[in-house]
């Protein structure tokens, strides 16, 4: 009989006790973390004989969520595991990636693998994304400083978040280069026009609007992670004991910290970008042929396949099973990016079969970040991508070009 169950349960206890604990460093503040070697040498090797010490002995990006659970501060953990509702859409994220199969050519010259991209005149080594997620500095003190070191060091794009830790010029620093900048318009335009100027000051080449969050969603799965969180929390979540801090990116501008909901917002939002930036802009969350023709009419440089990772809207439909309509509707006028469920090069492969032409990872980066900071990340980007050669390798598509619909099948 396998003893999955049981190892579950003790790694639940181990969570509670940790996050009680009086013993590791992280418990006297907010974003303090423990390490592997810090916990293996406090005798819990029984529990945690699973975990890699160093972030090069990860073998998948699952040894990475191991370590970044049992290191990091549950809350902050909750936060990245978080879907919504029963989480049936985090589920078939992963579910429509599992359901398809890759069609293997044989007798093919693959002496010789190419994954590199293509994106508005700019080549990219990999088409693996590093997509936007906020507030890094909860999972590593390095933040998003770190993950930039990661991208630069392994020559992928990076999408800095709207809520992120770490205003975009110290960012764009650590990059090397511009990143791409995600952005939640708020209901304030004023505060929109502020940003949006200060990114493009910045440099960079291209906003990416999310429009699949108009109103809070029902993270319940972040809620019961933050109620085994038995630290003080208050000096990090608030300023003084009054209000949540501002995010670096809307400091100095009217907005309250909490006012990135946009249920108004219509397609004529476009629009009024165009009218105050020169910036590339591409919608993130799309998920139906419908809205994909209407961004393209809209004038969209590229269209984003997301359903926020399973953390906006409950549909319960997978990203790559919304893929093959985009790409219909899109009908390769502009590029499309997707993210959704993405946790190996295989999911990668599948993705490009479907129609993406660029792939963003979201939480294994994440729990690379949380593990070991930018060792962490640079080890998840690596993995990927070895999966992704690997995986084209074996199935006769020495290019991306190579890559399509027969590449890939469903029973």
């Amino acid at each position: 009989m396998s003893d999955a169950p049981h190892t579950e349960i003790r790694r639940r206890d181990f969570i509670r006790w940790l996050a009680a604990s009086p013993l590791l460093p992280y418990l006297g503040g907010c974003n303090a973390f423990g390490t592997p070697d810090t916990i293996a040498q406090q005798g819990r090797s029984r529990t945690l004989d699973d975990l890699v010490m160093e972030a090069q002995k990860a073998l998948d990006v699952f040894d990475m969520e191991k370590v970044a659970e049992a290191v990091m501060p549950p809350a902050h953990f909750g936060y990245i595991q978080t879907g919504v509702d029963g989480e049936e859409t985090q589920r078939n994220n992963r579910a429509g990636f599992e359901d398809l199969y890759v069609r293997a050519r044989r007798l093919i010259d693959v002496s010789k693998i190419d994954t590199s991209v293509n994106l508005f005149g700019r080549e990219w080594r990999s088409p693996i994304v590093i997509a936007p997620a906020g507030s890094h500095r909860a999972f590593h003190e390095e933040a998003e400083s770190g993950t930039a070191r990661a991208a630069r060091a392994r020559g992928h794009l990076q999408v800095l978040s709207s809520v992120s830790s770490t205003a975009v010029e110290e960012v764009n620093e650590a990059r090397g280069e511009p990143v791409w900048y995600q952005l939640y318009a708020t209901s304030n335009w004023s505060v929109t026009q502020d940003v949006v100027a200060r990114v493009r000051e910045a440099g960079c080449p291209t906003i990416v609007l999310t429009v699949d969050l108009p109103s809070n969603s029902n993270r319940l799965t972040q809620e019961r992670w933050a109620r085994i969180d038995d630290r003080n929390c208050a000096g990090c979540h608030t300023e003084g004991g009054q209000a949540p801090p501002v995010k670096p990116m809307y400091q100095g501008t009217s907005s309250p910290p909490s006012d990135f909901r946009t249920p108004a917002m219509t397609w004529d939002f476009i629009g009024r970008l165009r009218e105050i930036t020169d910036q590339r802009i591409i919608v993130k969350g799309l998920v139906t042929h419908e809205d994909a023709t209407l961004a393209v009419e809209h004038g969209v440089d590229a269209v984003w396949v997301s359903n926020h990772g399973g953390r906006s809207e409950g549909s319960g439909r997978a990203t790559i099973n919304a893929l093959p309509e985009m790409a219909e509707a899109v009908d390769g006028r502009v590029p499309i990016i997707m993210d959704g469920g993405v946790r190996r090069g295989t999911d990668v492969f599948k993705a490009l079969a479907r129609g993406a032409t660029a792939v963003a990872v979201g939480r294994p980066y994440l729990w690379g970040l949380g593990a070991f900071g930018q060792a962490g990340v640079e080890r998840v980007l690596e993995i990927l991508q070895n999966e992704l050669e690997v995986t084209m390798g074996l199935a006769g598509t020495p290019s991306i070009a190579d890559i399509g619909p027969a590449s890939v099948g469903k029973e």
